[in-house]
């Protein structure tokens, strides 16, 4: 399943929950510098969707906040309540 999460980097704690528009918001501590926090964003989302790290693929927005990012479809339930966290 493909998900859209927007990345806060420079955040004083990292979490996952909420939305930006259709995306899942993902704050994290690291900084956007050397991909840092791109491989702390997609951490972040295996942690909090209870899958690997390998299962968690990037597909586009490397060096952007808006990333797409494969995951698998079983994580569907989880990632609706993470999504639904900011409401």
């Amino acid at each position: 399943m493909r998900v859209t999460i927007r990345v806060r980097p420079g955040a004083s704690r990292t979490a996952v929950g909420g939305r930006h528009g259709d995306a899942l918001v993902v704050a994290v501590q690291a900084r956007p510098v050397d991909g840092a926090a791109t491989r702390a964003a997609l951490d972040a989302v295996a942690e909090a969707l209870g899958i690997r790290r390998r299962e968690v693929t990037l597909l586009t927005g490397s060096t952007s906040k808006t990333k797409t990012v494969e995951v698998p479809d079983a994580a569907a339930s989880r990632l609706a309540d993470l999504m639904r966290e900011a409401d």
